[in-house]
């Protein structure tokens, strides 16, 4: 008996209507008896010689058209778990070699260094010669990067976090102090050579910038904020730019917004001309964002304030017009529970994880609010991490 493939799972396999699971099948393809495939219209020769085994990217089989259906599908799985129903817009996914942030693995032993990805449900890692999401300034360091590292001292495996930012390419390796004069100028010499915008380590203890000519920044919403070493940025510019554009749509005519895990202001920075409450918990990036928005004339005010533990209150988000909501991947129950109770006309919710905002828009939609839409997001491509944006308003 051979069934035809209708759907990717959130996982990345094929499934068929009878609800047959194959690995590595696209929509379209057949799943015969004997549990191979025939390959359908949907499937693509992978782009990367490192797939399937590198384990950043799980869907370079699909096509355009399957891909961005599996990012909207995602989305739709999350709302019909939680009985929640609504327009979902077709998904926008950002480019290949558009990733401005990723962190890399470096293991040295035998002599060797390798570079990459870990493998698929393994800590092994791929040694990438090729990376068709990466942003080609951030692929360029990987061989360099494998001639440097030993250098630093005898250290086995090394987190490498590379950011593009205004400046060029932002470098911090976690693992490694680099004592002594040989490793500081070896350090020094690669910053130079490859003209880095920053470079910092941690060795445990927080990171040090050990090379900056001239302060590290992102510009967001037309501000240079200044970027602490690590910090959360959106993955793409183009999936930035998807999600400012569905916030700001989404809160359009609010005099009074509360822009809540705020982070470094991707949102709240672009909501001018309103007045913008920012709440973060990370210390460095409120911080920055505070400075820059002062320097900038901004009408922002910022609250370095936990929203786990110290969630804000019902009566103190009665106060805003609209309110913007950016939480981690676990989401934001507490904080979610206490706008249900509010009489904030308008909720912009930005997430990177379908399941948890599904749960989330339940206790909203119970409290009152209706899902106005959804935008799925794929700036995480061909991988099956999938965010959105959605608006919600009073009832």
């Amino acid at each position: 008996m051979s069934d035809l493939i209708v759907r990717v799972a959130a996982r990345g396999e094929g499934v068929t209507a009878g609800g047959r699971h194959a690995a590595l099948a696209a929509p379209g393809d057949t799943l015969n008896r004997d549990g191979s495939v025939t390959p359908g219209p949907h499937r693509q020769a992978p782009p990367c010689r490192h797939f399937p085994t590198c384990g950043g990217c799980q869907l370079q089989h699909l096509d355009e058209a399957s891909y961005a259906r599996f990012v909207t599908d995602r989305v739709i799985g999350g709302l019909g778990g939680q009985r929640l129903d609504a327009p979902v817009r077709a998904a926008l996914v950002s480019p290949p070699r558009s990733r401005r942030r990723a962190t890399l693995h470096a293991d040295v032993r035998g002599g060797r260094t390798t570079i990459g990805f870990a493998m698929a449900g393994s800590h092994d890692l791929v040694d990438i010669v090729d990376c068709p999401i990466l942003a080609p300034e951030l692929f360029a360091l990987v061989a360099p990067l494998r001639a440097m590292i030993p250098t630093l001292g005898p250290r086995r495996r090394v987190d490498l976090d590379l950011t593009l930012c205004d400046q060029g390419v932002d470098l911090l390796i976690t693992g490694v102090r680099a004592d002594g004069l040989a490793a500081a100028e070896a350090l020094t010499a690669f910053a130079q050579a490859h003209r880095l915008a920053r470079l910092a380590l941690d060795g445990g203890d927080g990171p040090e910038t050990r090379w900056a000519p001239e302060p590290a920044t992102i510009t967001l919403g037309g501000v240079a904020v200044p970027l602490p070493p690590g910090a959360f940025l959106q993955a793409t510019c183009e999936g930035e730019a998807a999600l400012v554009a569905a916030v700001r749509a989404a809160v359009t005519g609010a005099g009074t917004i509360a822009d809540l895990f705020s982070g470094l202001g991707t949102f709240a920075l672009s909501l001018a001309p309103a007045k913008v409450y920012a709440a973060e918990a990370a210390r460095d990036a409120i911080l920055a964002l505070k400075a820059s928005a002062a320097r900038a004339g901004r009408m922002l005010v910022t609250d370095h304030r936990d929203l786990y533990r110290r969630p804000l209150t019902p009566t103190e988000l009665s106060r805003f017009d609209a309110v913007v909501l950016d939480p981690p991947r676990a989401g934001a129950h507490d904080q979610v529970v206490a706008l249900a109770a509010a009489a904030v006309p308008v909720i912009a919710y930005v997430s990177c994880n379908p399941a948890s905002f599904a749960r989330d828009a339940r206790l909203l939609c119970d409290g009152g609010y209706r899902l106005d839409w959804v935008q799925p997001v794929g700036q995480f491509r061909w991988s099956t991490h999938v965010e959105l944006a959605a608006r919600f308003s009073r009832r």
